[in-house]
């Protein structure tokens, strides 16, 4: 600080007028400590030549105690009654505050974040945390007391002209030590009893937060997956982790913590307006920081203790995946052998092994897990339509990529280790293929039966067919092709089931008579297709 002795002001204690007649001494200074606050400008001709003399040169809560000869206080008149000719005056001095009309706002950087995109400027919204004490540190406020910034805005005259001016060009986390004369803060009033008459005032200051009425989002994109062929759009489901923080780092949600994704719809009004917007537009896995100004946040009002009002929110957001209620089941056909003659289909027994995964790349289940492969009947409703989707039309050797949005999967309920509303992805491959028959039978021919059917199943011509026949006959058009078995179970069981149908009297026997025996059409629909 520039220090002009001819505009100088001060602070100081008057403890004791000390009067005693002696020799002409010059000033005499020592330290002392007790008094009450006076004040005064020096260098001007308006303390006694002794009193300027003494003030010079001292700092701020500097102790003197300064004793004045007579001719350079009062002399042999004295004064007023109070102060006899010829007195010394001893004066214990403590110096509480000092500028000089000259003086502008001081600014010290005491710390300042790594990277800084933005600084503060009039017209401004700022939220910040001060501890304001006078220039010999006597605290007179401070916001950490009251558990919360104070805000407001830049270049509207809300604040004291020296903060103003102390405040512009700050970054976000940024530390300052700002020091204001007293005409650029409460000047000759003072504020209170907290803050006397033409006090300087010091502010240690943070900068918790900044924005302006006209920010718009800001988003940085940090990652995006290679392969990028859909991005988000209105109305589809996104799932998404989050970490959510203030502007100077301080957390105030996650959904990590919680082990949980968030999931909504985008464009519908779900989210914060700003949150909305910027959830278009995103590939599956993309990682993105989003920063939300307040009126595209919660505004004014904040949510209670969770989001102060007016605070900037920040979003370091991953995509998980996302789909559209009207997705189709994706398959992508990897690998297929140069010799394809049969396909799979319902009814069909099939053997194939999968791995089955998040978007994110996430191993929820594989068939490498077990011994063998997986086996199915296609069509029987045992897995989930979306994989029967991928699992029809493969030739044995195949390998398939199929993405199952989770309306052809398990659905908003999810299951096991599924979450709620998650896309499925899984890789494929068909090792075995046996042929079906139709829901309800156990044999069907593949052409045309025998044109007289109980004679070319009584093999020795004996007019009747036992069991044993009966199964060799079987067994023989299932050899020769022209007829088939239901895959994955037990071809003795199948034939002792279908010869017990055949043989009503139950002696062990078919005859002719017994193969052509009329009956109605809910048994029929129940028998084998002999």
């Amino acid at each position: 600080m520039d220090l002009k002795l001819s505009s100088l002001f001060f602070y100081l204690h008057v403890i004791t007028v000390n009067c005693n007649p002696g020799p002409l001494v010059d000033v005499v200074i020592d330290s002392h400590d007790r008094g009450k606050a006076f004040i005064s400008q020096v260098g001007l001709g308006r303390l006694i030549t002794g009193m300027d003399r003494g003030l010079q040169g001292m700092c701020v809560n500097e102790h003197r105690r300064i004793t004045i000869p007579p001719h350079l206080a009062y002399g042999s008149v004295g004064t007023g009654g109070i102060i006899p000719p010829d007195a010394v005056l001893v004066y214990d001095v403590l110096l509480l505050d000092i500028w000089n009309t000259e003086d502008k706002v001081q600014i010290r950087t005491l710390s300042k974040p790594a990277s800084c995109n933005r600084t503060t400027v009039a017209s401004d919204f700022v939220r910040y945390h001060y501890n304001g004490t006078l220039l010999n540190g006597t605290a007179f406020d401070s916001s950490y007391s009251r558990n919360a910034t104070y805000d407001t805005y830049l270049g509207q005259g809300d604040l004291i002209k020296g903060m103003e001016e102390g405040l512009l060009g700050m970054c976000v986390g940024e530390r300052r030590f700002i020091i204001v004369p007293p005409f650029l803060a409460y000047g000759e009033s003072g504020y209170g009893t907290k803050v006397p008459p033409q006090a300087t005032l010091a502010f240690e200051v943070l900068l918790v937060d900044m924005f302006n009425p006209k920010d718009d989002l800001i988003v940085e994109v940090k990652e995006v997956p290679e392969g990028c062929v859909r991005r988000t759009v209105t109305g589809d489901y996104i799932r998404y982790h989050y970490n959510g923080t203030f502007q100077d780092g301080t957390a105030f949600d996650s959904s990590y913590k919680r082990n949980s994704t968030y999931n909504t719809y985008i464009g519908k009004g779900y989210v914060i307006r700003g949150m909305d917007k910027a959830l278009h537009g995103l590939c599956m896995g993309e990682k993105r920081r989003i920063t939300i100004p307040p009126h595209l946040a919660y505004g004014g009002d904040g949510v209670g203790d969770f989001i102060p009002g007016s605070a900037v929110l920040v979003f370091d957001i991953h995509v998980i995946d996302f789909h559209n209620p009207k997705d189709q089941v994706d398959v992508k056909v990897t690998h297929k052998p140069e010799e394809c003659k049969v396909t799979s289909e319902a009814d069909d027994l099939i053997q194939y092994r999968y791995n089955c995964s998040l978007m994110d790349g996430t191993l929820l289940y594989s068939s490498d897990q077990y011994d063998s492969p997986s086996i199915t009947t296609l069509g029987a409703s045992k897995v989930i339509a979306g994989l029967e989707e991928g699992l029809s039309g493969m030739c044995v050797g195949e390998k398939r990529e199929v993405v199952i949005p989770p309306h052809w999967g398990h659905g908003e309920n999810g299951a096991g280790g599924v979450p709620r509303s998650a896309v499925l992805f899984f890789e494929l491959e068909l090792v075995e293929l046996q042929k079906g028959v139709p829901e309800g039978y156990m044999f069907v021919w593949l052409g045309d039966g025998p044109d007289n059917l109980f004679p070319a199943m009584d093999l020795n011509g004996d007019k009747e067919v036992p069991l044993e026949e009966f199964s060799a006959f079987i067994m023989l058009q299932v050899k020769e092709g022209k007829g088939r078995l239901r895959p994955g179970v037990n071809a003795d069981s199948i034939i002792k089931d279908m010869f017990d149908k055949q043989d009503h009297n139950k002696d062990g026997k078919v005859v002719e008579d017994e193969l052509g025996l009329e009956v109605d059409e809910t048994e029929q629909a129940r028998r084998d297709e002999l």
